[in-house]
């Protein structure tokens, strides 16, 4: 085998050991990859049911109903709401009124089964992908 030849084919192999590792790369990756939508994206139908997410808004005032460890509460973005169902201990600064991210998936019934609950830490903070929603939701409903 010519030494152009050789090297060509050591090219290559390289190039296709180097894109099988980013193609395993990218799919452990998409697995641990959890996308935030509000609860008007929710509403609107375009979660499907099953696929683990974040939703981020508003913990609606008089929503919230505890039954033993498990907690129901609605999120909302001033223009539509989802029901979110936890079951654990909330973080200490979890209220209604208070902004929340909770993570976890739509059942069949469109409520949103949480695995984890994050709570604001000050009057200040929203995490970007939530106060960006509640813009959109208050631009949308002409707040």
């Amino acid at each position: 085998m010519r030494p152009k030849r050789r090297r060509l084919l050591l090219l290559v192999s390289a190039l296709a050991l180097l894109g099988g590792a980013a193609a395993l790369a990218l799919t452990a990756l998409d697995d641990t990859m959890r996308f935030f939508h509000s609860p008007s994206e929710v509403a609107a139908g375009t979660v499907a049911p099953g696929r683990e997410f974040r939703i981020g808004g508003l913990v609606e005032e008089g929503s919230l109903t505890r039954s033993g460890t498990t907690v129901s509460f609605r999120i909302v973005d001033g223009a539509h709401g989802v029901t979110v169902r936890y079951r654990g201990l909330l973080p200490d600064l979890f209220r209604e009124g208070q902004g929340v991210v909770a993570t976890g998936a739509l059942d069949g019934g469109r409520t949103f089964q949480a695995t984890q609950i994050l709570a604001k830490h000050d009057e200040n903070y929203m995490p970007p992908e939530a106060a960006e929603a509640l813009r959109r939701a208050r631009k949308a409903d002409g707040s």
